[in-house]
Formats: C-alpha cells, structure tokens, sequence
C-alpha cells in the first residue's frame, strides 16, 4: 500500500478515533496505520468524514495508553491481510498477525484487500453435488451441496458449536479442500480448543484459522468474516481450490456492527440494531459463492438471542442461507442431540431434481410423521397415549423411534459420553428411517434406536436387549 496523507490523532474516545488530516482526506473504508511509542502500528478503519479536514476511524485493536498527537498514515485503500499458501496451519488475527506463536509470516506473502466486490453473476455457478456430512438428521431434511450456504439457528447453549466441530471433524477424510475457520467473537478458550483439536486430528495443515475474539474492540470482531473471506477467495480465484467456509458465530459480526454503529453516534433501528443491518450482512454473505470449477461452501452457526427467532438479525441471517438447521432448546432438554428441530429445519435442496424422488419422498414421510406426533402431544398429556386411536397410537410410536433413530454419538463429544463418533452413509439413513416408517420396528425398545448409527447396529441393540430379559 501506499502513503496517501499523514495526520494526527485528534481525540481518542475508546474504540474511535478522530484523526485530522491537512493536506486531504483518505477515502471511507480506507485504512490507516497509528504510530504507537514502542514503534508498533494500530489499524484502524474510516467511517465518516467530520469535515474538511478530520475523519472518524474505527480501531481494529486495543487503543489503552494511544495519546493524542501521534502520527498517522494513509495507507492508500482497504485493509490487506495476507492470504496464500503461507497461511495453512496457522491462526492469525483480523490484520494477519499470527497468534499461534508460529513465528512471523514470510516478508513475500500475497496480500489482498478485505474490501472486495463479488464475482459477477454470469461469473457464478451452482452444482448439484451433494456435500455428505455423515451426521443423519442434516443428510436426510436439511441436505447440503458443494457451494451451497447453511446457517445452525439456535440458542445459548443447544449445540451450536458443537455441531460445527463435529463438521470439521466429520469432513477430514470426505473433504479434499482448504478449510478456513473465522471465529468471530469466540471466547479464548474455544480457539483454544479448536487449534488442539484440529492439531491432534491433522486437519489443521490444509487450514487457516482467522479470529476476532471476544475480549477484543469491536472493529476487529465486525471485520474478521472480511479477513477469512479474502483468505478464502485467494484459494478459490488463484489456486482453483475447493474452499470449505466455517464461521462461528455470525451473530457477533452483527452484534460487533451494532456497537460500531453506537459508537459512530447512528440512531439505531428495530430492536436496536444498526440501520444498516441488512446492507452490511448482504455485503458479507454475497461475497461467498463458487465460480466455474470452484466451489465455496459456507457453513455458519448464528446464534438466537433469547430463542426470538423473529429477532431482525435472525431473518437478515436467514434470508441469505440455502439450508437452515434450527436447534431445539426442547429436543435438547430431552437428550436429543444433536437437538436439530426435524420440522424447523429446511433447505431449497431438499428437491427431486437435486437429491432424486426417493430421498425426498422419505424425508417427507418422517416430517409428517413427526409433526402428526407433536400435534397429539397435549392430548397424550392430558389423557394418556391409551385414548388415541390404533393408527394414531401406530404413528407415535414410529415418530419416537424416528426422533431416536436420527440421533447420533459425535466424535467431539467421545471425551464427555464415552461412546465413539459415528458417521453414517446418506444410503444407511435412508434405509434405516424407510424400515421405521415400514413399521419393521414396531415391537422395538426406543432405547435400542437411541445414539446409534445405522438400523444393523440398532437391531444388534436391540437382539442383546432381548437375550438379556430372556425374551425369545
């Protein structure tokens, strides 16, 4: 980059900083290097130009003991970040600076800008590859595709990350790519824990790990996505490289927008969101798509403020994304993990034309089983299962033996449980959810169905049940 005006800090209120700038203003969203004492630069973001001669910028890092009248460089547009084979296997922060005590990058890294328009539409493509997670519930209702977007809805504490870890971990023999992780207001302890996993598991040699932590302002949190995006189109328009996209959680990138947005001195919106809630969401997620040959495929946790799932950052959220996963405070108190709601969740790829008649005819089915079961709840509280009729009492019976069926052991959760990960074929799913509708597992126990993988290993549960009441 290079110097377009120096200035001078003018004020400094927290994460804002005025900067006066005599001979000319640098542009909005240009970037701009603060001279500390110890020699070290602070980065920091334009929001606003103030008048003819000081802008309000936004620190990307801490400003404790920044004095006024320090110098200040224009560095001539955008943040860059460096991006490239460099990075795989490294943690870095919202500027590149790695934080993984890996020593420095090399001096010759690529760079590129964070601020960046998307591939033209006739540039875009989709494909019809499905992108098999092993995890039943999402192959079978809420199927994702190579270069498709799909978002885990939930609350505090229902799976969310969880879910996410047990991607990664499930896509290390599947997948062929490049992952890039954006931790996006992330507690220190979870990237912690997720550079060991990754470490002890050896996917983190064919990953980049970008974060913006909780402790840190709120600048770094609201620009981190930007930083994983442009690592992540490095890998798709210049290596020609499959990238797999994982953020957790974008909610923060807006809560982080938010703040930017009080600290700026805007009047908020609805709930007291930013006013450009929508446009800065639109301006990250249509960022990610795939182009001819090369797909990106993104999977986010968001998180659901107080389980509002009305909540205006929810919906701006939900509007972008082909496949919505939807966690269940209610499925998690019943043990049900992982707690994904059946009927819920959804996906624009559960079509005939992407996963074929059969699948989908099978996925129908046990939504409506399900949701014929939940229909009949209150009367089974209020009465008992014995005052419905003989099909009624059939299709609960089916829907509860389902609703355990499409449970599974993770393979992050093994240290916690005891019981081994299991992965199951999209093929085993299929046949095992068609024998429980087939009603092949009326006489059943439902605990022989509970945190299995496939039918063989339930009727394997269920036989030793059986041997060990004496039961022929």
């Amino acid at each position: 980059m290079a110097t377009v005006a120096d200035g001078r800090v003018s004020a400094v209120r927290g994460a804002v900083l005025d900067v006066s700038f005599p001979q000319g203003l640098p542009a909005l969203g240009e970037a701009l290097a603060v001279l500390r004492e110890d020699g070290s630069n602070l980065l920091a973001e334009v929001q606003a130009h103030l008048d003819e001669q000081h802008v309000r910028a936004i620190a990307l890092a801490a400003t404790a003991g920044l004095p006024r009248g320090v110098a200040v460089r224009a560095l001539g547009g955008p943040l860059e970040v460096p991006v490239g084979e460099a990075l795989l296997g490294r943690l870095v922060d919202v500027g590149g600076v790695p934080g993984d005590n890996g020593g420095a990058l090399p001096a010759d890294v690529p760079r590129r800008p964070i601020h960046r328009a998307p591939p033209p539409l006739a540039a875009q493509s989709v494909t019809r590859e499905l992108f098999s997670t092993g995890i039943k519930v999402i192959d079978l209702l809420t199927p994702l595709v190579q270069g498709g977007k799909a978002a885990m809805f939930g609350g505090a504490g229902v799976g969310k990350t969880v879910l996410v870890m047990e991607l990664i971990h499930a896509m290390v023999e599947r997948y062929r790519g490049i992952s890039v992780f954006a931790g996006v207001g992330e507690r220190s302890r979870e990237g912690h824990e997720m550079l060991q996993d990754m470490r002890e598991s050896g996917v983190l040699a064919h990953s980049v790990l970008v974060y913006g932590q909780m402790n840190e302002p709120p600048g770094a949190r609201w620009r981190v996505p930007f930083s994983a995006l442009s690592i992540a189109e490095y890998f798709r328009d210049e290596r020609r490289q499959n990238v797999l996209l994982l953020m957790d959680n974008v909610f923060r990138f807006v809560q982080a927008g938010a703040e930017v947005s009080g600290l700026l001195g805007r009047l908020p919106s609805r709930v007291g969101y930013q006013p450009t809630l929508a446009d800065e969401v639109a301006a990250l997620q249509e960022r990610i798509v795939s182009v001819a040959g090369v797909a990106v495929t993104a999977i986010e946790a968001v998180y659901v403020p107080a389980d509002d799932f009305t909540d205006p950052a929810v919906t701006a959220l939900a509007a972008h994304v082909d496949s919505m996963v939807v966690l269940s405070r209610q499925m998690a108190a019943q043990g049900m993990y992982p707690a994904i709601d059946p009927i819920a969740s959804s996906s624009l790829l559960l079509d005939a034309l992407v996963v074929g008649e059969e699948h989908v005819a099978v996925a129908t089915e046990v939504r409506r089983v399900i949701e014929h079961y939940r229909s009949l709840q209150d009367v089974i509280a209020l009465l008992g299962i014995e005052e419905l009729g003989i099909e009624d009492r059939r299709i609960v019976g089916r829907a509860r033996r389902l609703q355990r069926f499409l449970t599974q052991p993770f393979a992050v959760t093994e240290a916690f449980t005891g019981m081994p990960g299991r992965s199951v074929a999209l093929a085993d799913t299929l046949a095992g959810c068609r024998a429980i509708l087939a009603g092949e597992c009326d006489d059943w126990q439902e605990r022989s169905l509970y945190m299995v993988g496939t039918l063989d290993e339930a009727r394997a549960k269920e036989q030793a049940v059986r041997q060990g009441e004496g039961k022929p």
